[in-house]
């Protein structure tokens, strides 16, 4: 006999992290259309962005910033596109039903107009708060992990970042 309490759980923690799961498919869609004013469809207007890029790091903050971060970073090529890898959602974040973290692995492939292939990998550690009934980014912390330039480098996984602690 199926606990009618413990199947609604399950069936609010399936559509949560379905919708979720649907923002960081915006998220890839945007980023690959390179559409960034849509980015204000999923990040709260305070939005911040902690980069590491293993060379340099940066923060930056709201839904315009981070475009035109992004715009200037991906306009150097020819074809650009945004995967992602593979998610782990984290729903309940501090025992709140309205707030979630999640890790997101992803990859960028890009080409040059010279005709140079790269690719990139990355982690992104981000946080969510459902307002009004829809789920919104509110920060994300994105680490590189490799690059496959020449030579290719590989960076030390951020295990100190915890999906519960976010």
């Amino acid at each position: 006999m199926i606990n009618d309490s413990n199947h609604e759980q399950r069936l609010a923690d399936t559509i949560d992290h379905s919708e979720i799961r649907r923002l960081q498919d915006a998220y890839a869609d945007i980023v690959s259309r390179q559409q960034w004013h849509e980015l204000g469809d999923i990040f709260v207007a305070d939005v911040v962005l902690d980069l590491d890029l293993r060379d340099t790091t940066m923060q930056l903050v709201g839904p315009q910033a981070i475009g035109e971060f992004i715009a200037g970073s991906v306009a150097q090529f020819e074809f650009f596109q945004f995967g992602i890898l593979g998610t782990r959602v984290h729903l309940r974040r501090l025992g709140d039903p309205d707030h979630a973290s999640a890790r997101m692995y992803m990859t960028e492939l890009r080409q040059t107009p010279q005709g140079h292939w790269s690719q990139v990998y990355g982690v992104y550690h981000d946080r969510f708060a459902r307002i009004d009934g829809q789920w919104w980014f509110t920060h994300r912390t994105y680490h590189s992990l490799a690059r496959n330039h020449q030579p290719a480098t590989v960076f030390d996984f951020p295990h100190h970042l915890h999906l519960d602690e976010l």
